[in-house]
């Protein structure tokens, strides 16, 4: 990973706020990175942008002619204060980053009442779907359709707040999303509250990657299985989640991924030792 993709991920999105912490963010960049090594192109969409985490880690990894679609309600209060609102701050946080804003790619509304076309006549088919909207039953099953009815062969889908107990419902649909098109898509990568999943011939491809992915070292790997399907999981030590938070708490996110990287070091010390 180069000094310029170690600073946003580790510090300029730590200026917006939302969910989406180191661990999962290195595996939405090894994922996009290895697609766009095989040649694998395509629009990306998030459903659920919040204030925009992971919407602008999209953006950051999107090829040059690749469009990133938001979409969300937008319906936060705004502040007592009379500060920006919700989608104002999302723009705000774009242009902070130094990303051309397209209202276009902004869709104000409820995804599921979606039509597919609405999203591939603005990003063509998409290579990344993130779903992280509605958390209720109904929210997560529509949103699974519309994501399967836009993404391309090789697309990858992305369920936030997966075995999440605060949210049962999101783990029950995914659940049924996988055993209802078990045929076709299948989980091959999970870490502590997301799930991705893909069609059945790119399964080795995305575990493959998630596997080996130089960045993605420090987290333990452990290979199990869900719904008939081998998966790589992904845990981010209790040490290691404790200690990040600590520094950036302290002022120290500059340094905060530095424990990242002195495990990834660690564990090449070890493997060129052998």
């Amino acid at each position: 990973m180069n000094i310029e993709d170690r600073r946003f991920i580790f510090q300029d999105l730590r200026s917006i706020e939302g969910y989406i912490d180191p661990p999962d963010a290195l595996v939405f960049k090894a994922l996009l990175q290895a697609q766009t090594r095989d040649d694998l192109k395509g629009g990306m969409a998030e459903i659920g942008v919040y204030y925009g985490r992971s919407y602008f880690l999209l953006r950051k990894f999107a090829g040059t002619q690749e469009k990133v679609l938001g979409v969300d309600l937008f319906d936060l209060d705004p502040p007592e204060d009379g500060s920006l609102d919700q989608y104002e701050r999302l723009m705000e946080n774009g242009r902070r980053l130094g990303f051309a804003m397209d209202e276009d790619l902004i869709i104000r509304g409820d995804s599921t009442r979606l039509a597919p076309a609405e999203i591939t006549s603005r990003i063509g088919p998409a290579r990344f779907f993130s779903i992280d909207g509605g958390h209720h039953l109904h929210h997560v099953l529509a949103d699974a359709k519309l994501a399967m009815e836009v993404i391309a062969s090789h697309g990858i889908i992305v369920f936030g707040d997966t075995f999440n107990q605060a949210w049962p419902e999101v783990t029950v649909g995914v659940a049924d999303c996988l055993r209802t098109h078990g045929h076709s898509i299948v989980c091959f990568g999970m870490t502590k509250y997301k799930t991705y999943v893909c069609r059945r011939e790119f399964h080795a491809t995305y575990a493959g990657a998630i596997a080996t992915d130089p960045d993605l070292q420090a987290l333990g790997h452990v290979d199990t299985q869900f719904l008939g399907s081998n998966v790589v999981r992904l845990h981010n030590p209790m040490r290691r989640r404790v200690m990040y938070e600590l520094m950036v708490r302290s002022g120290l996110g500059g340094f905060s991924e530095r424990i990242y990287r002195s495990k990834v070091k660690q564990v090449r010390d070890n493997a060129a030792g052998t």
